[in-house]
């Protein structure tokens, strides 16, 4: 099928003599001499490729280009001009632009644009929903951390998983890195080279979450404008990542439980059945025996998940790779923040040992990040853990004690926040993890 390419230029002569070039290049053409019209084609037809003159009457080429992006981010668009400057350049690339090519055209630079901006939007296609985290240069956000016993029986588990396509069913509590251990299995094994695509179940209400999952057909539903594509396409042969499956409604259990089973699903409103070839990794911090014994979870489905089953350990129960850790997220933090705080002493780390860690890995990650960002030198000071146990320690306004309430340690875990970074909301907000609409109806609420 050829590639479907529209090109929107006020001048009529260079408008016509590109589209000629273009059907000698056996590309399916079309054009139009306004961004208007331009638009209402890039609508009908979904091209995989535009290419725009800047200056036009009505709707710029700027302006046609943001409104492209706002329809389909992966269509490509090259923009023409015959006014080569700095700003109109600086801007286009800026909003997403393929290429900036002025006038008159060098015939093979265009030809040479357009191969790329094409091949560019298929390896798009095909990455479409990696984050960052998927390059090799992120490697030390991707690696998990201890040498206890219960670790090494979990890298046994990925060896064993990452081997085959096998179903795995990743249970454990939050923060104990079971998307960290999904990826790995991905990315060890035969679907290194294909997409990692994540999902959360909990993040779209049922509808939503059907179409993400499977795609759907152009007038399926009121915004449906065009045909989408679902993650279990996009994945192709590599790892569609279930986030808290637990959350799924049981209708969508049931389609999922088909897809399983048959290995075919269908867009939403569409009648095609289409092949599922990736493998399915599911995680949730709930016991679904449990659930399933509730009648909260399908049983059926349970034992199709439950096909190899990893349990990552919560951080209380392997204390021993505390420091291993600490030190890890040193390294880490340090390179995201460029800052340099390398030096633990020892009292300092007896209280990371020490700490319970109900939010587990992530709630270790979360406080140095915290008292990385508010220490002054390399060493990481003790009045710098902004942990609750050290908070009650050293509280002088008699928060300390059996009965102290939760919302007064809020109140005083925010005031140590506020003056740390000297009442700079956004600073603060980030340090908190909350947005910075939440901390001022804190504020408003402690007075």
């Amino acid at each position: 099928m050829p590639h479907r390419i529209i090109v929107i230029d006020d001048d009529e002569s260079s408008r016509e003599s590109i589209s000629s070039y273009l059907k000698d290049l056996d590309f399916e053409s079309y054009s139009a001499e306004d961004g208007f019209k331009g638009m209402e084609l890039v609508k009908m037809k979904n091209p995989d490729l535009v290419i725009t003159d800047i200056n036009m009457p009505g709707m710029n080429g700027i302006e046609v280009l943001t409104k492209i992006k706002e329809f389909d981010n992966l269509i490509q668009v090259i923009v023409i001009t015959a006014f080569d400057d700095m700003n109109s350049t600086i801007t286009a690339m800026q909003q997403g632009a393929y290429d900036y090519i002025e006038k008159p055209i060098d015939i093979l630079r265009l030809k040479l644009s357009i191969k790329r901006a094409l091949e560019n939007r298929q390896l798009s296609q095909k990455l479409e929903s990696y984050t960052p985290e998927d390059d090799e240069s992120a490697e030390i956000t991707q690696t998990l951390i201890g040498k206890s016993p219960l670790m090494r029986e979990i890298y046994k588990k990925i060896g064993q998983a990452s081997a085959t396509r096998v179903t795995v069913l990743i249970q454990g509590e939050s923060g104990t890195g079971k998307e960290l251990v999904a990826r790995i299995i991905h990315n060890s094994g035969i679907t290194k080279t294909e997409p990692f695509i994540a999902i959360n179940c909990t993040a779209l209400p049922e509808n939503l979450l059907e179409s993400e999952l499977f795609g759907h057909m152009k007038g399926s539903f009121t915004d449906a404008i065009k045909d989408k594509r679902g993650k279990f396409e996009l994945a192709g042969e590599g790892t569609i990542f279930l986030d808290e499956i637990s959350e799924m409604s049981f209708n969508l259990q049931a389609k999922l439980l088909r897809v399983l089973q048959e290995h075919v699903f269908e867009r939403v409103g569409g009648e095609t059945q289409l092949t599922m070839k990736a493998r399915i990794i599911a995680a949730t911090n709930k016991d679904l025996m449990e659930l399933v014994k509730e009648n909260k979870f399908r049983e059926d489905l349970f034992y199709r998940l439950n096909v190899f089953t990893i349990y990552p350990p919560n951080l209380r129960s392997r204390k021993e790779d505390i420091e291993l850790l600490v030190r890890h997220f040193l390294i880490k933090i340090n390179t995201m923040l460029h800052k340099n705080v390398r030096k633990i002493p020892d009292d300092v780390l007896e209280i990371l040992k020490n700490h319970e860690w109900k939010g587990n890995v992530r709630e270790l990650e979360n406080t140095l990040m915290q008292a990385i960002v508010l220490s002054k030198g390399d060493v990481l000071e003790r009045e710098n853990l902004l942990l609750s146990d050290i908070q009650k320690e050293e509280s002088s306004d008699g928060l300390v004690g059996s009965n102290i309430k939760l919302e007064a340690l809020e109140r005083k875990h925010i005031e140590i926040i506020l003056k740390k970074t000297e009442g700079d909301i956004r600073a603060a907000s980030e340090i908190l993890g909350i947005s910075r609409a939440t901390l001022y109806r804190k504020l408003d609420l402690y007075k």
